[in-house]
């Protein structure tokens, strides 16, 4: 096997209103919107968070998608990593109505984390690493 590397380029995310769901995370989450486009009929946003991209994404013509009844095989969650005060960042995001599934919980003596319920039933780890600050 050739010698190669990979990182991770991009979450797809499809979105019931893809505008509004790349402004919650740009609200919420500081993220950046760098692109916004039509692809295959669709509107397609780009939201930055530094060095990950989340692309959101409307229905196209003819899809039809169906609603998340819980947990699923394949695809969980996405984490985001916090630096700067984590709980006051939480505080925050709970003043914007932002709804957490977990709330702020130490999992190991260096990294601190919580899960929030953000649009179209995406679950997002917001994560503190005290070893990498």
């Amino acid at each position: 096997m050739t010698a190669a590397t990979i990182t991770v380029d991009h979450v797809h995310l499809l979105a019931r209103d893809p505008h509004e769901t790349a402004r919650w995370y740009v609200d919420r989450l500081n993220a950046k919107i760098v692109r916004s486009i039509e692809m295959k009929g669709a509107p397609q946003i780009y939201v930055s968070f530094g060095q990950v991209m989340v692309l959101v994404r409307g229905r196209r013509a003819g899809e039809t998608p169906s609603e998340k009844s819980g947990l699923e095989w394949g695809v969980d969650h996405f984490g985001v990593r916090v630096k700067g005060d984590f709980d006051a960042f939480c505080e925050g995001l709970r003043g914007k109505g932002v709804t957490f599934t977990m709330e702020p919980t130490d999992i190991n003596p260096t990294t601190r984390i919580a899960f929030i319920n953000a649009p179209d039933g995406v679950s997002v780890e917001l994560l503190e690493r005290r070893d990498e600050l």
